[in-house]
């Protein structure tokens, strides 16, 4: 054997070595990658019942409410809410996603249709919901305030129509369960698990919302002097600055705690507040028009806002009913200007599972 056949074949076991390496080391990293995946689904079953089944259908009534309330610093507001909204509609779903449709039926024979989708991920550590409602014109005057000097008697405006507002609301919340192989978020709130025992969880998240208003001051003024009699003086910063269409950017670190109470055989009360340091963000389109050098009150801050949810679920692995609640507040409060706004939804649902798993 010459002295270049000798290195050709020690180059071919060094190769062959290196090779077996790489596999080593990629095969254990697959693993890893699959002892990770393992433990993200992992739970006490002392605690848990996991899901048999791989699928579920569902009809959902849900009735939406919200509310605006819109101040200035002349300590005028007004709050403009429309009639609760029911809707019907059917969801499907395969082991952590449900994914539905829901239809206004209070609106069937009018061009003010509200509807909405929600897509909701649901796992033992963490959960995301995306969301997209559009809300109609049929606002309705609940409350008004011209002023501590406006000695006038505002009730004639109460429950009067008002079309000059309209809002969507899009976005999504993201959030991990601390506790999450005792307590399971989706039990009280996507039936995709049963709790079997009580128990609760820190729970932590980030979320964005945007947010769509368009109001007509101009409008607002003509109804209060229509019923009153009174053309009101509002200030013309509030008046300027939210003219027209503006749009919220709300970002969100959340942080609050859940817990579900397992008070009877297949029966489960669960409930989670949430508090969220929200960033945010508003931006008009007249500010958008007249560049950045207008003369435009901006709305760019940090606020405090809140997500409360409670669940009341029977569940006995293959069927299931319930009623759900969650509600939303967002925030913000400035000398000239603040704005409050409440959206909520109350579900009421029953459904069954199918194709159970091997």
């Amino acid at each position: 054997m010459n002295i270049r056949t000798a290195a050709t074949i020690l180059l071919l076991c060094l190769l062959a070595s290196a090779s077996a390496a790489e596999r080593h080391l990629r095969n254990k990293f697959l693993d890893r990658l699959y002892s990770i995946a393992k433990d993200f689904s992992r739970l006490d079953t002392n605690y848990i019942e996991p899901q048999k089944y791989n699928y579920a259908v569902m009809l959902q009534n849900t009735n939406t409410y919200e509310m605006y309330r819109i101040s200035n610093g002349n300590q005028q507001s007004v709050d403009l809410a429309p009639a609760p909204s029911y809707k019907v509609g059917p969801y499907f779903g395969w082991r952590w996603i449900f994914l539905g449709y829901t239809l206004d039926v209070t609106h069937l024979g009018s061009r003010n249709k509200r509807t909405g989708i929600d897509l909701s991920l649901y796992s033992n550590q963490i959960g995301i919901d995306l969301f997209y409602r559009t809300t109609g014109d049929d606002y309705h005057i609940r409350r008004i305030e011209l002023g501590d000097d406006a000695k006038i008697d505002v009730s004639p405006l109460r429950g009067v129509d008002f079309g000059g507002l309209h809002a969507n609301i899009r976005g999504f919340n993201l959030y991990y369960i601390t506790n999450h192989k005792k307590f399971s978020y989706p039990a009280a709130f996507s039936q995709s698990t049963r709790q079997i025992r009580s128990t609760g969880s820190p729970i932590l998240g980030v979320g964005y919302t945007h947010h769509r208003l368009s109001m007509d001051w101009k409008t607002l003024r003509d109804v209060v002097t229509a019923h009153l009699g009174h053309k009101p003086e509002f200030e013309d910063l509030a008046m300027n600055s939210f003219a027209g269409t503006v749009k919220y950017d709300n970002y969100a670190v959340m942080g609050g705690y859940g817990y579900n109470w397992v008070f009877a055989r297949d029966w489960l009360f669960g409930a989670s507040l949430s508090a969220s340091l929200a960033y945010l963000h508003t931006i008009s389109e007249e500010e958008k028009q007249q560049g950045a050098s207008a003369n435009i009150f901006r709305i760019n801050k940090f606020t405090v806002d809140g997500i409360a949810r409670l669940g009341l679920v029977y569940n006995n692995a293959k069927w299931f009913a319930g009623a759900s609640a969650v509600f939303h507040t967002y925030n913000y409060h400035e000398k000239e200007f603040s704005t409050n706004s409440v959206f909520g939804s109350v579900n009421f649902y029953v459904g069954f599972n199918f194709g159970k798993r091997k």
